[in-house]
C-alpha cells in the first residue's frame, strides 16, 4: 500500500508519501516538513507536488491521510480542503486522523501514553493511552486537571507540545511539535474510510466571534431602563 499524508494541523506544514512493500516494512518515499504558525495555505500545495513528484507520481497512491484535528482552527481547514479536493481529483479515499492518535503513535509504548496539545487559555487537549489502545478523550482540560489525572497510573511517556505543562516528575517527556509522518501513515493504512472521515474535529469553540451587525449597519440603541 502506498499512501500520502498531510498535515497542517499544528505548528508545521507536512506531507510525505511511505510505501508498505510485500514484507510488511513501511519505508519513506518522500516527505517534507516546515515548521509554522500560519501560511499553510501558501505551502502545502508545492510541498504535496514535491513529495509526489519524488515518489513517482499520484498514480500509484492507494489513499490519502489528513490530520483532523484538534489543532488550529484555520490550519485544519487547509489540509482538510487540500486532501479532499486532491481525493476526489484522484478518486482515492481520505482518512481523517486525530492528531492526538499521531502523537501517541509517534512515541510508542508498552506503558501508558498521553497525547498533549497546549490548547492556551489554560487547558491542553489531552487523550490517553495504554498498550497502545485509547483509554480516555480527547477532550480539553484544564491544566491542574490534567496533572491529577498523569499523577497516578504508573510511569507516564507524555508525548506533544503541551507534554511540559502537565508531565509529572517522573515521566518520560517527548517534546514534539507534531506527529511523526511515518506514524500517520500507518494510522492512514490502518483506519477504515467509513469509520474515519475526513472532517474537521473541534474540541472547543473557536476564539473568534461572529460580528453582532453587518457593515454599514447602525448600532442599536442600549434598551432604555
Amino acid at each position: 500500500m502506498k499512501v500520502l499524508v498531510i498535515d497542517t494541523a499544528l505548528d508545521v506544514c507536512a506531507a510525505g508519501v511511505f510505501e508498505r512493500g510485500d514484507d510488511g516494512v513501511w519505508r519513506c518515499c518522500a516527505q517534507a516538513v516546515e515548521p509554522m504558525a500560519r501560511g499553510h495555505q501558501e505551502r502545502i500545495g508545492p510541498l504535496v507536488r514535491d513529495v509526489v513528484a519524488a515518489s513517482g507520481g499520484f498514480d500509484g497512491l492507494d489513499r490519502i491521510g489528513v490530520t483532523a484535528g484538534p489543532g488550529s482552527f484555520t490550519g485544519l481547514r487547509v489540509g482538510l480542503a487540500f486532501a479532499l479536493g486532491l481525493g476526489a481529483a484522484l478518486d482515492r479515499p481520505v482518512i481523517g486522523l486525530s492528531t492526538l492518535d499521531g502523537l501517541a503513535a509517534s512515541a510508542p509504548s508498552d506503558g501508558p501514553v498521553a497525547a498533549v496539545i497546549d490548547a492556551r487559555r489554560g487547558q491542553v487537549y489531552l487523550r490517553t493511552f495504554f498498550d497502545g489502545a485509547p483509554d480516555r478523550g480527547p477532550a480539553p482540560m484544564d491544566l491542574e486537571a490534567a496533572r491529577a489525572l498523569l499523577s497516578v497510573g504508573g510511569r507516564w511517556r507524555v508525548v506533544g507540545g503541551g507534554a511540559a505543562l502537565v508531565a509529572p516528575p517522573d515521566a518520560q517527556v517527548v517534546d514534539r511539535a507534531a506527529a511523526d509522518l511515518a506514524a500517520l501513515a500507518r494510522l492512514t493504512a490502518e483506519a477504515d474510510p467509513a469509520a474515519n472521515p475526513a472532517r474537521p474535529l473541534y474540541l472547543r469553540a473557536p476564539d473568534a466571534t461572529p460580528p453582532t451587525r453587518l457593515p454599514g449597519q447602525a448600532r442599536r440603541k442600549p434598551a432604555e431602563t
